[in-house]
């Protein structure tokens, strides 16, 4: 099942309290995607990416229960696993650089906003297999 969406956006705060700064993935390659950030492998990323909003990762769920629960709507988050580099402490913890290690799919995530969306090809049908 192919997926796009945002795993970070930028100047929102999150839940702990957090902001993610543009440039804070400068150099992100790709990394493993994960579920709930449990360090198993349930799909590959194909893009990841800052743009002007955020960090857009784009990759397939290989995993087909994941997937199921994704098309079904009771998983739609996205999050990152990273090691903050360059942090400005003021009321809100800044992420100014981060190392990105891997990026999860989430029942909740720490930005509202992360969130991702399925993609479907052309020839897929209304309802298909993952």
């Amino acid at each position: 099942m192919a997926f796009a969406g945002y795993a970070a956006v930028f100047d929102i705060v999150d839940r702990a309290g957090d902001v993610v700064r543009r440039g804070a993935f400068s150099g992100a390659g790709v990394v493993p995607l994960l579920w709930q950030h449990r360090g198993i492998a349930v799909g590959v990323l194909s893009v990841v990416a800052e743009d002007a909003r955020g960090l857009r990762v784009e990759g397939v769920v290989a995993d087909l229960e994941l997937a199921r629960l994704v098309r079904g709507g009771a998983v739609a988050g996205l999050s990152v696993g990273y090691r903050a580099t360059s942090v400005r402490q003021g009321v809100r913890r800044e992420l100014l650089a981060v190392e990105l290690v891997e990026v999860s799919l989430v029942a909740v995530p720490m930005q509202a906003l992360a969130r991702l969306e399925v993609l479907r090809h052309p020839d897929e049908s209304q309802d298909p297999e993952p």
